[in-house]
């Protein structure tokens, strides 16, 4: 179904929210992506995902407190929503769909 198509980078974005819950605000969505998959991240094309996402749908976000460290800037915390939700089972289903076709002689290297 078209309207749960999401992108590779929108797909990583979404799944690491879910991954960090309550403490998913951008600088720790970045590190996370970086650390776990060993990929650099913009500042500005996580930025577009978000709100791109956040646009859609399938996520929401909210403020936290304003901190003294951050010179009283408040962090932006996001959260999968229901539809975040089904947006990511029908991709990781589709992928599934895909990888249970492939033939066991398609990686069949030894011939």
């Amino acid at each position: 179904m078209k309207e749960y198509q999401l992108g590779e980078f929108e797909e990583i974005v979404l799944l690491t929210v879910a991954i960090l819950y309550n403490e998913a605000y951008g600088v720790s969505i970045r590190q996370e992506i970086e650390s776990r998959l060993k990929r650099k991240v913009s500042v500005s094309a996580l930025q577009t995902a978000l709100r791109r996402m956040e646009k859609k749908g399938y996520l929401e976000s909210n403020f936290g407190e304003s901190t003294a460290i951050r010179g009283g800037k408040r962090k932006r915390y996001f959260r999968v929503t229901k539809y975040g939700k089904k947006a990511l089972e029908y991709s990781k289903d589709a992928r599934m769909q895909l990888w249970e076709a492939i033939p066991n002689v398609a990686f069949d290297f030894d011939k």
